[in-house]
Protein backbone atom coordinates (compact mmCIF):
# COMPACT_ATOMS: atom_id res chain seq x y z
CA UNK A 1 0.00 0.00 0.00
CA UNK A 2 1.61 3.34 -0.96
CA UNK A 3 2.45 6.00 1.67
CA UNK A 4 1.07 8.75 2.78
CA UNK A 5 3.33 11.25 4.39
CA UNK A 6 2.03 14.58 5.73
CA UNK A 7 4.71 17.59 5.85
CA UNK A 8 3.70 20.48 8.27
CA UNK A 9 5.32 23.99 6.97
CA UNK A 10 4.23 26.97 7.32
CA UNK A 11 5.93 28.29 4.37
CA UNK A 12 5.95 26.96 1.25
CA UNK A 13 6.27 27.17 -2.53
CA UNK A 14 5.98 30.09 -4.48
CA UNK A 15 6.06 31.87 -1.43
CA UNK A 16 10.25 33.24 -1.79
CA UNK A 17 11.65 32.10 1.80
CA UNK A 18 14.32 29.71 1.81
CA UNK A 19 12.65 27.06 4.22
CA UNK A 20 9.51 26.62 1.85
CA UNK A 21 11.84 26.39 -1.04
CA UNK A 22 13.50 23.56 0.62
CA UNK A 23 10.48 21.65 1.86
CA UNK A 24 8.97 21.80 -1.71
CA UNK A 25 12.14 19.91 -3.41
CA UNK A 26 12.00 17.25 -0.29
CA UNK A 27 7.80 16.90 -1.02
CA UNK A 28 8.74 16.41 -4.96
CA UNK A 29 11.47 13.53 -4.60
CA UNK A 30 9.30 11.69 -2.05
CA UNK A 31 6.63 11.80 -4.82
CA UNK A 32 8.70 10.31 -7.21
CA UNK A 33 10.15 8.21 -5.02
CA UNK A 34 6.47 6.41 -5.17
CA UNK A 35 4.71 8.20 -2.28
CA UNK A 36 1.53 9.69 -1.87
CA UNK A 37 2.74 13.52 0.00
CA UNK A 38 0.33 15.48 1.51
CA UNK A 39 1.49 19.57 2.58
CA UNK A 40 -0.48 21.75 4.99
CA UNK A 41 0.98 25.16 4.42
CA UNK A 42 -0.56 28.77 5.22
CA UNK A 43 -2.48 30.45 2.04
CA UNK A 44 -0.75 33.45 3.01
CA UNK A 45 2.63 34.82 2.22
CA UNK A 46 4.94 34.72 4.96
CA UNK A 47 7.29 37.63 4.08
CA UNK A 48 4.18 39.53 2.49
CA UNK A 49 0.56 38.54 3.51
CA UNK A 50 -1.31 40.32 1.21
CA UNK A 51 0.05 37.60 -1.20
CA UNK A 52 -2.56 35.04 -1.63
CA UNK A 53 -2.11 31.52 -2.77
CA UNK A 54 -5.19 29.00 -4.10
CA UNK A 55 -6.52 26.97 -1.05
CA UNK A 56 -5.85 23.45 -2.58
CA UNK A 57 -2.93 22.24 -6.05
CA UNK A 58 -0.68 20.16 -7.05
CA UNK A 59 2.69 20.85 -7.03
CA UNK A 60 5.57 18.49 -9.03
CA UNK A 61 2.64 15.48 -7.29
CA UNK A 62 2.74 17.00 -4.27
CA UNK A 63 -0.97 17.60 -2.89
CA UNK A 64 -0.37 21.10 -1.35
CA UNK A 65 -3.78 22.19 0.77
CA UNK A 66 -3.40 26.17 2.23
CA UNK A 67 -4.86 27.02 5.57
CA UNK A 68 -6.58 30.46 6.38
CA UNK A 69 -5.63 32.57 8.76
CA UNK A 70 -2.11 31.48 9.01
CA UNK A 71 -0.13 34.29 8.62
CA UNK A 72 0.16 37.43 9.59
CA UNK A 73 3.16 38.29 7.87
CA UNK A 74 7.49 39.30 9.69
CA UNK A 75 6.11 42.38 11.15
CA UNK A 76 6.51 41.50 15.00
CA UNK A 77 6.76 38.36 17.08
CA UNK A 78 3.41 38.84 18.08
CA UNK A 79 2.25 38.50 14.72
CA UNK A 80 4.17 35.18 13.82
CA UNK A 81 3.04 34.19 17.12
CA UNK A 82 -0.51 34.83 16.21
CA UNK A 83 0.07 32.94 12.98
CA UNK A 84 1.95 30.41 14.08
CA UNK A 85 -0.77 28.88 16.70
CA UNK A 86 -3.87 29.67 14.24
CA UNK A 87 -1.67 27.05 12.05
CA UNK A 88 -0.69 24.70 14.25
CA UNK A 89 -4.53 24.03 15.42
CA UNK A 90 -5.65 23.83 11.76
CA UNK A 91 -2.88 21.22 11.20
CA UNK A 92 -3.81 18.93 14.22
CA UNK A 93 -7.61 19.56 12.99
CA UNK A 94 -6.99 18.44 9.35
CA UNK A 95 -3.82 16.40 10.39
CA UNK A 96 -6.61 13.75 12.17
CA UNK A 97 -8.05 13.08 9.26
CA UNK A 98 -6.28 12.39 6.41
CA UNK A 99 -6.28 9.09 4.75
CA UNK A 100 -3.72 6.59 4.82
CA UNK A 101 -1.36 8.63 6.70
CA UNK A 102 2.21 6.67 7.58
CA UNK A 103 4.00 9.23 8.68
CA UNK A 104 4.64 13.42 9.18
CA UNK A 105 7.82 15.63 8.23
CA UNK A 106 7.63 18.70 10.07
CA UNK A 107 10.29 21.26 10.89
CA UNK A 108 10.40 24.64 12.83
CA UNK A 109 8.47 26.75 10.23
CA UNK A 110 6.76 28.07 13.04
CA UNK A 111 8.65 27.03 16.02
CA UNK A 112 5.92 25.31 17.75
CA UNK A 113 4.99 23.16 14.12
CA UNK A 114 6.26 19.98 15.82
CA UNK A 115 3.22 20.19 18.40
CA UNK A 116 0.64 19.47 15.84
CA UNK A 117 3.16 16.38 14.64
CA UNK A 118 3.20 15.01 18.07
CA UNK A 119 -0.36 15.49 18.46
CA UNK A 120 -1.49 13.89 15.09
CA UNK A 121 1.52 11.05 15.80
CA UNK A 122 -0.08 9.98 19.08
CA UNK A 123 -3.47 9.66 18.06
CA UNK A 124 -2.97 8.18 14.62
CA UNK A 125 0.38 6.16 16.01
CA UNK A 126 2.35 7.51 13.18
CA UNK A 127 5.92 8.28 13.25
CA UNK A 128 7.88 11.91 13.05
CA UNK A 129 10.91 13.10 11.40
CA UNK A 130 11.96 16.59 12.80
CA UNK A 131 13.83 18.67 10.23
CA UNK A 132 15.53 20.97 12.36
CA UNK A 133 15.79 24.37 10.45
CA UNK A 134 16.69 26.49 13.53
CA UNK A 135 16.42 26.44 17.35
CA UNK A 136 13.89 28.50 19.40
CA UNK A 137 13.63 29.46 22.52
CA UNK A 138 17.31 29.26 22.07
CA UNK A 139 17.24 31.95 19.37
CA UNK A 140 15.03 34.36 21.29
CA UNK A 141 16.54 33.96 24.68
CA UNK A 142 20.48 34.83 23.02
CA UNK A 143 18.67 37.93 21.17
CA UNK A 144 17.61 38.92 24.79
CA UNK A 145 13.91 38.88 23.84
CA UNK A 146 12.85 36.41 26.00
CA UNK A 147 14.61 35.51 30.28
CA UNK A 148 15.74 31.89 30.14
CA UNK A 149 13.96 30.48 33.23
CA UNK A 150 10.73 32.06 32.26
CA UNK A 151 7.60 29.75 32.27
CA UNK A 152 7.73 30.26 28.25
CA UNK A 153 10.87 28.97 27.88
CA UNK A 154 10.58 25.87 30.09
CA UNK A 155 7.48 24.85 28.37
CA UNK A 156 8.90 25.18 25.15
CA UNK A 157 11.55 23.37 26.30
CA UNK A 158 9.53 20.74 27.31
CA UNK A 159 8.03 20.84 23.23
CA UNK A 160 11.56 20.38 22.40
CA UNK A 161 12.38 17.38 24.50
CA UNK A 162 9.37 15.51 23.71
CA UNK A 163 9.85 16.05 20.00
CA UNK A 164 13.23 15.00 20.12
CA UNK A 165 12.43 11.58 22.11
CA UNK A 166 9.32 10.99 19.91
CA UNK A 167 10.81 11.59 16.35
CA UNK A 168 12.26 8.79 14.45
CA UNK A 169 14.87 10.72 12.90
CA UNK A 170 16.27 14.37 13.54
CA UNK A 171 17.64 16.03 10.85
CA UNK A 172 20.11 18.92 11.71
CA UNK A 173 21.74 21.59 9.43
CA UNK A 174 25.34 21.52 10.94
CA UNK A 175 27.20 19.76 13.68
CA UNK A 176 27.03 23.05 15.70
CA UNK A 177 23.24 22.66 15.49
CA UNK A 178 23.69 18.83 16.40
CA UNK A 179 25.66 19.58 19.13
CA UNK A 180 22.93 22.04 20.64
CA UNK A 181 20.14 19.09 20.15
CA UNK A 182 21.97 16.58 21.88
CA UNK A 183 22.79 18.39 24.76
CA UNK A 184 18.79 18.79 24.99
CA UNK A 185 18.25 15.08 24.77
CA UNK A 186 21.03 12.34 23.66
CA UNK A 187 19.48 11.39 20.16
CA UNK A 188 23.02 10.60 18.73
CA UNK A 189 21.58 7.09 17.54
CA UNK A 190 19.06 8.67 15.48
CA UNK A 191 20.33 11.77 13.97
CA UNK A 192 21.51 12.77 10.89
CA UNK A 193 23.49 15.92 10.03
CA UNK A 194 23.25 17.28 6.80
CA UNK A 195 23.29 20.69 5.31
CA UNK A 196 20.04 22.35 3.32
CA UNK A 197 21.17 22.27 -0.76
CA UNK A 198 21.16 24.90 -2.89
CA UNK A 199 18.15 25.10 -5.56
CA UNK A 200 20.53 26.57 -8.10
CA UNK A 201 22.29 24.67 -10.89
CA UNK A 202 25.82 24.57 -9.71
CA UNK A 203 27.12 23.16 -13.57
CA UNK A 204 25.94 26.31 -14.78
CA UNK A 205 29.14 28.60 -16.05
CA UNK A 206 28.32 32.13 -14.23
CA UNK A 207 26.30 34.95 -15.98
CA UNK A 208 28.62 37.71 -17.04
CA UNK A 209 27.71 41.12 -15.75
CA UNK A 210 26.70 42.35 -19.20
CA UNK A 211 24.78 39.56 -19.96
CA UNK A 212 22.90 39.99 -16.83
CA UNK A 213 19.14 41.09 -17.20
CA UNK A 214 18.59 42.13 -13.50
CA UNK A 215 22.13 43.88 -13.39
CA UNK A 216 20.90 46.03 -16.43
CA UNK A 217 17.61 46.93 -14.83
CA UNK A 218 19.04 48.30 -11.38
CA UNK A 219 21.65 49.76 -12.92
CA UNK A 220 24.82 48.51 -11.53
CA UNK A 221 27.12 49.31 -14.26
CA UNK A 222 30.89 48.30 -13.72
CA UNK A 223 30.63 49.15 -10.06
CA UNK A 224 31.38 46.19 -7.96
CA UNK A 225 28.31 44.70 -5.88
CA UNK A 226 28.13 43.58 -2.15
CA UNK A 227 24.68 41.52 -2.01
CA UNK A 228 23.14 40.22 0.89
CA UNK A 229 19.73 38.03 -0.32
CA UNK A 230 17.54 36.53 1.91
CA UNK A 231 15.69 37.06 4.90
CA UNK A 232 17.07 40.39 6.76
CA UNK A 233 16.94 38.89 10.85
CA UNK A 234 18.69 40.52 14.13
CA UNK A 235 20.22 36.77 14.14
CA UNK A 236 22.06 37.98 10.93
CA UNK A 237 23.14 41.32 11.92
CA UNK A 238 24.90 43.80 9.48
CA UNK A 239 25.43 46.70 11.34
CA UNK A 240 29.60 45.86 10.48
CA UNK A 241 28.56 46.62 6.87
CA UNK A 242 26.74 49.46 7.21
CA UNK A 243 29.31 51.51 9.24
CA UNK A 244 31.54 50.32 7.01
CA UNK A 245 29.43 51.47 3.96
CA UNK A 246 29.16 55.03 5.65
CA UNK A 247 33.25 55.37 5.84
CA UNK A 248 33.34 53.95 2.47
CA UNK A 249 30.95 56.43 0.46
CA UNK A 250 34.66 58.29 -1.37
CA UNK A 251 34.52 54.45 -2.68
CA UNK A 252 32.40 55.27 -5.87
CA UNK A 253 32.93 51.43 -7.44
CA UNK A 254 31.01 50.09 -4.51
CA UNK A 255 27.60 49.15 -3.98
CA UNK A 256 25.90 47.38 -1.20
CA UNK A 257 22.49 45.84 -2.49
CA UNK A 258 20.10 44.25 0.36
CA UNK A 259 17.46 42.17 -1.09
CA UNK A 260 14.40 40.26 0.91
CA UNK A 261 12.65 41.57 3.76
CA UNK A 262 12.61 40.43 7.70
CA UNK A 263 12.87 42.17 11.12
CA UNK A 264 16.31 43.52 10.40
CA UNK A 265 14.99 45.50 7.32
CA UNK A 266 13.92 48.41 9.14
CA UNK A 267 17.30 48.89 10.87
CA UNK A 268 18.75 49.00 7.07
CA UNK A 269 16.44 51.37 5.85
CA UNK A 270 17.34 53.53 8.93
CA UNK A 271 20.68 53.89 8.36
CA UNK A 272 20.46 54.29 5.28
CA UNK A 273 18.63 58.01 5.71
CA UNK A 274 20.18 58.76 8.82
CA UNK A 275 23.37 58.48 7.07
CA UNK A 276 22.37 59.53 3.33
CA UNK A 277 24.01 56.12 2.40
CA UNK A 278 23.90 57.21 -1.95
CA UNK A 279 25.90 53.69 -1.98
CA UNK A 280 23.53 51.27 -0.60
CA UNK A 281 20.18 49.81 -2.09
CA UNK A 282 17.64 48.04 -0.44
CA UNK A 283 14.92 45.68 -2.94
CA UNK A 284 11.72 43.57 -2.21
CA UNK A 285 12.50 39.56 -2.29
CA UNK A 286 12.89 38.67 -5.97
CA UNK A 287 10.50 36.02 -8.08
CA UNK A 288 11.96 32.32 -7.52
CA UNK A 289 12.54 32.71 -11.36
CA UNK A 290 14.50 35.45 -11.15
CA UNK A 291 16.32 34.46 -8.15
CA UNK A 292 19.47 32.86 -10.65
CA UNK A 293 19.86 36.61 -12.24
CA UNK A 294 19.46 38.58 -8.91
CA UNK A 295 22.25 36.55 -7.07
CA UNK A 296 24.82 36.92 -10.40
CA UNK A 297 24.19 39.89 -10.49
CA UNK A 298 26.55 40.52 -7.03
CA UNK A 299 30.20 40.26 -7.75
CA UNK A 300 30.59 39.27 -3.54
CA UNK A 301 27.62 37.54 -1.41
CA UNK A 302 27.30 39.42 2.42
CA UNK A 303 27.01 35.87 4.42
CA UNK A 304 26.21 37.10 7.65
CA UNK A 305 25.55 35.21 11.37
CA UNK A 306 25.52 36.79 15.13
CA UNK A 307 28.33 35.17 17.25
CA UNK A 308 25.26 33.46 19.58
CA UNK A 309 23.60 32.75 17.41
CA UNK A 310 26.24 29.24 16.13
CA UNK A 311 23.95 25.97 15.98
CA UNK A 312 20.78 27.95 16.72
CA UNK A 313 20.68 29.32 13.17
CA UNK A 314 22.10 28.31 9.43
CA UNK A 315 22.98 30.94 6.93
CA UNK A 316 21.62 28.99 3.98
CA UNK A 317 21.96 31.52 1.65
CA UNK A 318 25.83 30.75 1.50
CA UNK A 319 24.92 28.13 -0.66
CA UNK A 320 22.93 30.11 -3.63
CA UNK A 321 25.99 32.31 -3.32
CA UNK A 322 28.35 29.77 -4.11
CA UNK A 323 26.57 27.75 -6.30
CA UNK A 324 26.19 30.73 -8.62
CA UNK A 325 29.54 31.34 -8.74
CA UNK A 326 30.34 34.01 -6.54
CA UNK A 327 33.09 34.46 -3.80
CA UNK A 328 31.35 35.03 0.03
CA UNK A 329 32.26 37.93 2.86
CA UNK A 330 31.36 36.15 5.96
CA UNK A 331 30.70 38.19 8.68
CA UNK A 332 30.53 36.45 11.93
CA UNK A 333 32.29 33.62 13.84
CA UNK A 334 35.35 32.08 12.67
CA UNK A 335 34.12 28.98 14.53
CA UNK A 336 31.13 28.02 12.71
CA UNK A 337 29.61 26.13 9.57
CA UNK A 338 30.90 28.68 7.09
CA UNK A 339 34.33 29.66 8.84
CA UNK A 340 34.85 25.72 8.43
CA UNK A 341 33.87 26.13 4.58
CA UNK A 342 35.98 29.41 4.54
CA UNK A 343 39.31 27.01 6.07
CA UNK A 344 38.37 24.12 3.09
CA UNK A 345 38.59 26.30 0.02
CA UNK A 346 39.73 29.97 -1.33
CA UNK A 347 35.96 30.87 -1.77
CA UNK A 348 35.90 34.48 -0.45
CA UNK A 349 36.60 36.53 3.03
CA UNK A 350 36.04 36.85 7.08
CA UNK A 351 35.58 39.94 8.95
CA UNK A 352 34.44 39.84 12.44
CA UNK A 353 31.80 42.17 13.58
CA UNK A 354 32.23 45.26 15.49
CA UNK A 355 35.89 45.31 13.48
CA UNK A 356 34.92 48.31 11.24
CA UNK A 357 38.32 48.83 10.51
CA UNK A 358 39.13 45.61 9.36
CA UNK A 359 35.78 45.76 7.42
CA UNK A 360 36.32 48.79 5.49
CA UNK A 361 40.04 47.66 4.68
CA UNK A 362 38.73 44.22 3.38
CA UNK A 363 36.00 46.13 1.32
CA UNK A 364 38.66 48.69 -0.41
CA UNK A 365 40.76 45.29 -0.89
CA UNK A 366 37.55 43.95 -2.53
CA UNK A 367 37.32 47.02 -5.09
CA UNK A 368 40.54 46.96 -6.50
CA UNK A 369 40.85 43.42 -6.62
CA UNK A 370 40.49 42.35 -10.48
CA UNK A 371 37.45 40.56 -11.94
CA UNK A 372 39.46 37.29 -12.47
CA UNK A 373 40.65 37.27 -8.77
CA UNK A 374 37.09 37.56 -8.30
CA UNK A 375 36.04 34.99 -10.48
CA UNK A 376 38.74 32.50 -9.30
CA UNK A 377 37.22 32.27 -5.91
CA UNK A 378 33.65 32.23 -7.32
CA UNK A 379 34.35 29.19 -9.21
CA UNK A 380 36.29 27.73 -6.56
CA UNK A 381 32.56 28.50 -4.63
CA UNK A 382 30.69 26.42 -7.36
CA UNK A 383 33.40 23.45 -7.49
CA UNK A 384 32.85 23.36 -3.48
CA UNK A 385 28.81 23.00 -3.97
CA UNK A 386 29.30 20.29 -6.89
CA UNK A 387 31.85 18.73 -4.28
CA UNK A 388 30.36 18.59 -1.14
CA UNK A 389 26.57 20.02 -1.18
CA UNK A 390 25.46 18.39 -4.67
CA UNK A 391 21.51 18.83 -4.71
CA UNK A 392 20.62 15.70 -5.96
CA UNK A 393 22.98 13.89 -3.49
CA UNK A 394 21.42 15.99 -0.24
CA UNK A 395 18.02 15.65 -1.36
CA UNK A 396 18.83 11.84 -1.30
CA UNK A 397 20.26 11.24 1.54
CA UNK A 398 17.67 13.05 3.29
CA UNK A 399 14.25 11.05 1.57
CA UNK A 400 16.47 8.48 2.56
CA UNK A 401 16.47 9.39 6.02
CA UNK A 402 12.59 10.07 6.12
CA UNK A 403 11.86 6.88 4.34
CA UNK A 404 14.12 5.10 7.08
CA UNK A 405 11.79 6.60 9.76
CA UNK A 406 9.37 4.75 7.68
CA UNK A 407 10.59 1.48 7.57
CA UNK A 408 11.62 2.17 11.08
CA UNK A 409 8.09 2.69 12.82
CA UNK A 410 6.35 -0.34 10.79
Amino acid sequence: MQNTVLILSQVYVPDPAAVGQCMHEAAAQLAARGNRVVVLTSRRGYADPSECYPSRATLDGVDVRRLPLSSFGKSSILARLIGGMLFVMQCIAVGMFTRRLSTILVSTSPPMCPLAALAIAFVRRVSVSYWAMDLNPDQLVVMGKIAANSPPVRAFESLNRATLRRSQNVIALDSYMASRLNAKVDISEKMAVMPPWSHLNANQSPIAHEDNPFRKKNGFGNRVVIMYSGNISPSHPVTTILDAASKLQDCPQLLFVFIGSGLGRAAIEKAVERDQLQNVLVLPYQPFDQIHFSLSAADVHLVSMGDEMVGIVHPCKVYGAMAVGRPILFLGPRESHVGEILSQADVGWHVAHGDVDAAVARLREISTSSTAERGTKGLNAQELVRDQFDPDQLKGEFCDVVEQGLRRAA
